[in-house]
């Protein structure tokens, strides 16, 4: 199984997110948060489950999604790194290349 790394930005994205749903609901910002660790926990063991990021067209930089969210990472040997956490309408940034 691979090693998970969340860069700072992945972090950031997740409370970003969380604290724009609890302004309606903190709990549902609590399952939220809860749903999207517990899908990225289990990336490492099937890292190329998630299709190829169709802006990039890498087979390393993958995507998962939760409801309209995008949980984009990269898949570099043993690692697994999320990358980012994007709403699926927001455009991808060019920042990603590894």
């Amino acid at each position: 199984m691979a090693d998970l790394i969340w860069s700072p930005r992945a972090i950031r994205d997740l409370d970003e997110i969380c604290d724009y749903i609890a302004n309606d609901s903190e709990k549902y910002a609590a399952i939220f948060a809860q749903r999207l660790v517990s899908l990225v926990e289990r990336t490492p063991d099937h890292p190329f489950a998630g299709s190829i990021v169709p802006e990039y067209d890498d087979p390393n930089l993958r995507e998962r999604f939760l409801h309209s969210y995008r949980i984009i990472y990269r898949v570099r040997g043993d690692t697994i790194e999320l990358v980012t956490i994007c709403h699926g309408a927001r455009l991808l940034d060019s920042g990603l290349e590894g």
